[in-house]
């Protein structure tokens, strides 16, 4: 497909490639998501392929099963189905973290290599270059259908959209439960799928020197009871990879992000796990020292779950916060955290960006420094051009809105209609369920981190220099005594 979608998205500037999907579908939660996996996999003639950051042969892919039967394990799910379809080539190529991260997830990848030892399916980590990672999370069945967001395939992952305090479904193989988590993934079939699918071999030869075929069997793997939100959309598809040897760097998530914060009219919608990005930090306050520019809402984790995460990530946000803060005089800036009923944090792991409901952005990028070009991420981005394809976004968009509050999307939609702001409307439901989210002054040693953005890199260049990327406070130094 030659044509830019809605004159944002450029092939070879701000994204990879634009295709165009026949059915296209938001899958919120992934008691959604692995619902349909589930249904997708199952289907399978061909192929079945895996990029994630993390994976867990012990996932269940239906753990609201009171039964609790070991088929429903993603692992031995695989392990059947080849034995059942010896025709069937699956891969699945993981990052290979090191020991302190993956001890932190539970599970040693190491482990899944030796799960499937007999090689009925292919199981691969990559390396990645020296501090990065690979952080794409896509599934590919056949080239027929294609799924894509920020949700890996673990154990601690599934969560429904109530995220009830304590809910003993989301019980890992110890028997804890792990804190409440948001995820959002999208499923699409047609050319953006069998794209994905390009995508994916490239990076299984860049990894593992060898490069499969592409599928073409006319099956149709589309999960059961998925209902397309747009049909005939285009998508996007847009990559960070770092630069190394003669690979050249590619910014395209970076790029695709600020072209539509200054293209945006009225509303820029974020949810992210991390708001660390000096430059996206500076579009943004650009757009709200305008007088008529887009307000600005951003639903993220309160505190991140790890100390490494909190003594950096949290640190540089309070930064940025305070920077977006200081731009915004008109009252267009909101930050805010959700919570349980029972007042418990919910981890916000989705990558979600919604710009005036004309354009919907899902993928695996972060809002930091490494996911816009140190680490491997792959996003997609729809702006359908119609009035059904932005009611669509908007009916989404409420959703979300309204399950962190605990009202329906109908509910939120009236609230913003009568106070003509997101932001506010967010603020009119007392429910005690999403916190206003401020910057909160640094000591001196996570002033010294925030400034340096120590753990989070621009770029192979600056990896190991942290000086190269220093960005000095804003705030005033405390006046001595």
């Amino acid at each position: 497909m030659d044509e830019d979608i809605g004159m944002l998205a450029r092939p070879g500037d701000n994204c990879w490639r634009v295709e165009t999907a026949s059915r296209f579908a938001v899958l919120m939660e992934n008691d959604a998501y692995f619902e349909a996996l589930r249904s997708a996999i199952g289907k399978a003639q061909r192929s079945i392929v895996v990029l994630g950051w993390q994976f867990d042969p012990r996932t269940r892919l239906d753990p609201a099963n009171i039964h609790r039967d070991h088929e429903a394990e993603i692992g031995l799910l695989l392990r059947m189905l080849v034995r059942a379809r010896p025709e069937l080539d699956v891969r699945l190529l993981i990052w290979k973290s090191p020991l302190l991260i993956a001890a932190s997830q539970g599970f040693y990848p190491h482990k899944a290599q030796r799960w499937f030892r007999k090689r009925v399916v292919e199981f691969r980590l990559d390396q990645g270059l020296p501090g990065a990672c690979h952080h794409q999370k896509v599934v590919i069945i056949d080239d027929a259908v294609a799924f894509c967001g920020g949700g890996d395939i673990s154990t601690d992952r599934w969560d429904t959209c109530e995220h009830l305090d304590g809910d003993p479904r989301r019980s890992l193989p110890s028997g804890l439960i792990p804190s409440p988590r948001h995820e959002v993934m999208a499923v699409m079939d047609g050319p953006a799928a069998r794209a994905l699918g390009d995508l994916a071999r490239e990076r299984w030869f860049r990894s593992c020197g060898e490069r499969p075929l592409p599928d073409d069997i006319g099956g149709d793997p589309w999960p059961e009871g998925v209902q397309p939100d747009l049909t005939d959309t285009p998508v996007a598809i847009a990559r960070t990879e770092p630069r190394w040897y003669s690979r050249k760097e590619v910014r395209e998530n970076e790029r695709l992000h600020l072209d539509a914060i200054k293209q945006a009219k009225r509303l820029i919608y974020m949810e992210n796990q991390y708001f660390t990005s000096p430059v996206i930090a500076a579009a943004l306050a650009e757009r709200l020292a305008e007088p008529d520019g887009p307000e600005v809402v951003l639903v993220t984790t309160g505190s991140s779950p790890s100390w490494f995460d909190r003594l950096t990530m949290d640190t540089a946000r309070s930064e940025v916060l305070f920077r977006l803060e200081q731009a915004d005089h008109r009252n267009r800036f909101f930050a805010f955290t959700p919570r349980t009923i029972g007042g418990e944090r919910i981890i916000v792991h989705a990558k979600v960006t919604i710009y005036d409901d004309e354009i919907l952005r899902i993928g695996s990028t972060n809002l930091n420094n490494r996911s816009l070009g140190f680490d491997t991420e792959c996003d997609i981005a729809t702006e359908p051009g119609t009035p059904e394809g932005r009611a669509a976004i908007a009916r989404f968009r409420h959703r979300t809105l309204g399950h962190w509050i605990g009202v329906d999307a109908d509910a939120f939609a009236a609230a913003e209609a009568l106070t003509g702001s997101v932001g506010e409307a967010v603020r009119r439901f007392d429910t005690g369920r999403m916190a206003l989210l401020g910057n909160e002054p640094p000591s001196r040693i996570e002033r010294l981190i925030a400034e340096f953005q120590l753990g989070d890199p621009v770029s192979t260049q600056d990896a190991f220099r942290p000086w190269r990327r220093r960005t000095p406070s804003q705030r005033k130094p405390p006046k001595k005594a």
